[in-house]
């Protein structure tokens, strides 16, 4: 017996530890996760995804998902932040679709700016696209710079939403987490991102329901862990700014909690030429809070003229 118990009991141990880190993400229906947002957002969501299927394309091995549709002579190409995905940009895409032909897409598990790069480009190869409007948040907003900085002659306008220049602050900031955050399990990863969007992002944004909704959609089921490890990466990635050479719109937020005024600072010294619109208690996620406002400032700042 006690021959047996020397065996059994680790692997007790080993099924109980391999149980409690391979603990599945939970998976809400749509309706439970949107039940308190405004109905009418939630259901103009559900038309976009049943009028837009995302498309898929495989990058050096890597299946990207993206949308492309509109009209227009010029293209815009929407790139999200960390915790986004290619329709969370649906108000604007589906706004100035008449106008632009519109691009956007779902960073997967990569994990570097040129890998983002890479994937981005070849999609609008893919779709017959020279040059673009570019319009990033966030991370979105980072590798837009870093798209402006290493593929200039590609881009005609440029958006840094809610973001932040090349900066030593976020990897000291963040040193620990980025030691351990490939080791953790998934769920844990996922449910500590879930807590951050009820602790600072829903208040930041006005207690906004859909803002809510929608990021916690993104995780239940649509983020791996794989991914916000490679967009981790991306965030503390370095590279030299660009020297602005086209017209570039920095839109930022006086009460974001996930980019704080140091940062916004420094994203202004980077770039003393963009012009600049500052919102107003609004949060991190204007495109989804003040969608209508959101969208106005681009298609003022998308009639500047190309230098």
């Amino acid at each position: 017996m006690r021959k047996n118990l020397k065996w059994i009991i680790p692997l007790f141990l080993v099924i109980l530890i391999a149980a409690v880190y391979l603990y599945p993400v939970p998976r809400v229906p749509f309706d439970q996760v949107y039940a308190k947002a405004d109905s009418a957002q939630s259901q103009s969501l559900q038309s976009f995804r049943a009028a837009h299927s995302a498309k898929t394309l495989k990058i050096n091995g890597v299946d990207w998902e993206y949308v492309a549709f509109g009209a227009g002579d010029e293209t815009i190409l929407f790139l999200h932040g960390m915790t986004g995905a290619y329709d969370i940009w649906w108000n604007q895409m589906e706004a100035l679709q008449n106008d632009y032909r519109v691009i956007s897409v779902t960073y997967p598990a990569v994990d570097s700016l040129g890998e983002m790069s890479d994937g981005v480009f070849a999609i609008l190869d893919a779709e017959g696209v020279e040059h673009t409007n570019i319009v990033g948040t966030s991370l979105g907003g980072y590798l837009t710079q870093y798209i402006v900085a290493n593929y200039p002659s590609r881009v005609l306008r440029a958006v840094f939403s809610n973001t932040f220049p090349p900066n030593d602050l976020i990897a000291e900031k963040n040193k620990s987490i980025g030691m351990v955050l490939p080791f953790l399990p998934e769920w844990l990863v996922i449910d500590v991102l879930r807590g951050s969007f009820s602790a600072s992002v829903y208040p930041a944004s006005g207690n906004d329901e859909l803002t809510l909704a929608f990021l916690n959609e993104i995780s239940y089921g649509r983020m791996r862990k794989a991914q916000v490890v490679g967009r981790f990466y991306g965030v503390v990635e370095k590279f030299t700014p660009p020297d602005l050479n086209i017209p570039v719109l920095i839109i930022e937020a006086d009460n974001d909690p996930l980019v704080e005024l140091v940062l916004r600072e420094q994203l202004k010294e980077t770039y003393p030429t963009a012009e600049v619109q500052t919102l107003s208690g609004v949060g991190h996620f204007p495109y989804l809070n003040r969608a209508a406002d959101y969208t106005n400032l681009l298609v003022e700042f998308l009639s500047t003229p190309i230098k």
